[in-house]
């Protein structure tokens, strides 16, 4: 099976000197990467910046701005028949970018933001996706429901929930808690390495895959 995974931050361009980003380590979708390698699977792993080591036999494809991201997954998604989409995306960039270093002078700097395109949202309809898709959440309150909501709207087969407003799991971790959410259904898996759970997060997008036809 050919795998797409998507992991890391992404960096909005502000000026030449500055971007906008959030706290992913890219370690959930390296460790997706890994996992899945190793049992002998083809993977593309698309990246944002990150200060991980490359998995072992994975085609990689390094990425900075969601712009980015969203073309690498656009031209490569038609040939992957599962796609996990573990990287954290920034939802908004900077509406203009300074051609030149922008200077401290007054007391308060105020920058419009225009919405990203929606990499997640656009796997089904805009790209045509038609194999197994899992989304994640990394959510700060009503965990659950947030992620019911995104498998609905983006029509995954689950979300992986967590709660990054945690210090010990989730974002710069080791380790995480996550929470499987289904269409009928959710299953929590209690504190573990990323390492492991990666194991299983795959293993349940594996159980998806279609019976061969007799």
């Amino acid at each position: 099976m050919t795998i797409l995974i998507t992991a890391g931050p992404t960096r909005e361009p502000l000026d030449p000197v500055r971007y906008l980003s959030n706290r992913s380590s890219g370690k959930m979708g390296y460790a997706l990467a890994a996992a899945a390698s190793a049992i002998g699977h083809r993977v593309l792993l698309i990246s944002g910046p990150t200060n991980l080591d490359i998995p072992s036999g994975v085609d990689f494809v390094p990425v900075e701005s969601a712009a980015d991201m969203y073309q690498a997954v656009a031209t490569r998604i038609g040939k992957c028949e599962l796609a996990i989409f573990a990287a954290a995306v920034a939802d908004y960039r900077p509406a203009n970018f300074a051609s030149d270093k922008i200077k401290k002078t007054d007391d308060v700097l105020t920058v419009d933001f225009v919405r990203n395109p929606d990499i997640l949202g656009s796997a089904r309809k805009e790209m045509g996706f038609e194999g197994i898709l899992v989304g994640f959440a990394a959510e700060t309150q009503n965990l659950e429901e947030n992620a019911r909501h995104k498998l609905t709207r983006k029509k995954c087969d689950f979300v992986v929930a967590n709660d990054v407003s945690r210090r010990d799991i989730g974002f710069d971790s080791n380790d995480n808690e996550i929470l499987l959410v289904y269409p009928d259904h959710s299953q929590p898996l209690p504190r573990d390495s990323k390492e492991h759970l990666a194991h299983h997060i795959l293993e349940a997008a594996l159980k998806l895959r279609p019976l061969p036809s007799s």
